[in-house]
């Protein structure tokens, strides 16, 4: 049987389809977003995409850390996101203040498995949290964004979970500085611009729209296992996407 086989055929069929379910989504939410005024209406916009495509978020917030220490709940998904940072707070320890101030991404495969932030863990699961992903939306001063996601169980996110939850927080950064004027966005509007490029060029190469062009750019990072980042970088200076064989 020819390259293009069954399989083949089915596997690209499948690309399609939830290529187009996502760009669906992606094209109702910005609809909606039009007719928000206020930051809080964009945001909690945000959120929701956040939760209804990253695999495996089941809540979300976006939080405001200031001095190292003071976490708050700038807008939130429900109560237990709200719980979460609250507990941060008091204990001035965990993944989203290593997100904020620390590193860009911080994924937490299981609450009750982690050494890194002891205090904060425990009192994570007795609330009810396994899993978590945080990202660091943007550096003023001593204040900082971070948004995280939570999933109701163990090992809920996947490489696949922080591409596009790389998307929807260089989006959150981006909507949060329009508002409050935020001048320095950091790695978060240096990744939004990169994939934008990127998805440009596979736009213009498969006549393809711009959320499918990000459907493609994820999938081969997650299958690659090479950043988002650095996928777009390169497919922006040579024209190719990264093959993971030669790296």
């Amino acid at each position: 049987m020819g390259a293009d086989g069954p399989e083949t055929s089915q596997t690209r069929n499948d690309d399609r389809t939830a290529s187009g379910v996502l760009a669906t989504q992606l094209s109702e939410l910005a609809r909606e977003l039009q007719h928000e005024d206020d930051v809080q209406g964009v945001l909690s916009g945000i959120l929701d995409a956040a939760v209804e495509l990253v695999p495996g978020a089941a809540h979300a917030s976006i939080s405001l850390v200031t001095a190292r220490k003071k976490i708050e709940s700038e807008v939130a998904s429900g109560d237990f996101p709200r719980q979460i940072d609250a507990l941060q707070n008091s204990t001035g320890q965990g993944p989203c203040l290593d997100a904020a101030y620390e590193k860009h991404v911080v994924r937490v495969p299981d609450l009750s498995q982690e050494k890194r932030w002891p205090e904060f863990s425990r009192g994570a699961v007795a609330l009810g949290a396994r899993s978590m992903l945080s990202f660091q939306l943007f550096v003023e001063g001593d204040r900082l964004g971070a948004l995280n996601l939570y999933g109701d169980g163990p090992n809920a996110f996947s490489s696949e979970s922080e591409q596009v939850g790389m998307l929807v927080a260089a989006h959150a950064a981006v909507a949060f500085a329009d508002s409050q004027k935020i001048s320095q966005l950091g790695e978060a509007l240096a990744s939004r611009q990169a994939i934008g490029q990127a998805e440009g060029i596979l736009m213009e190469r498969y006549k393809i729209t711009a959320e499918q062009a990000f459907v493609v750019l994820s999938r081969a990072s997650s299958r690659s296992n090479i950043k988002l980042r650095d996928i777009a970088d390169h497919l922006a200076s040579s024209g190719e996407i990264i093959n993971p064989g030669t790296r």
